[in-house]
């Protein structure tokens, strides 16, 4: 494996690690789903994703993951007009 397909792959995984964790730490109460950490870690994980999933020229995954790197851009610029930061 290519030292690109293997950073890509790791970029990938950290990417699932990343969603994975932020919808088990709201699930359980940890972090609130409106708040800064918790959108900060969606976005991060929806780019991480989609990034890996384009390079595998997995195109469905990569249009959803840009429209959820979307949506997380959008509750980032509303939480900074509002000023939180849960």
């Amino acid at each position: 494996m290519a030292a690109m397909d293997l950073l890509l792959a790791a970029v990938g995984w950290i990417g699932a690690a990343l969603l994975l964790a932020g919808y088990a730490l709201v699930s359980t109460s940890r972090l609130s789903g409106d708040g800064l950490p918790y959108q900060v870690v969606n976005l991060v994980g929806a780019v991480a994703l989609m990034v890996n999933s384009a390079y595998n020229a997995a195109w469905p995954s990569a249009g959803l993951n840009l429209v959820w790197a979307v949506i997380g851009v959008a509750a980032l610029v509303k939480l900074a007009r509002v000023g939180v930061a849960k």
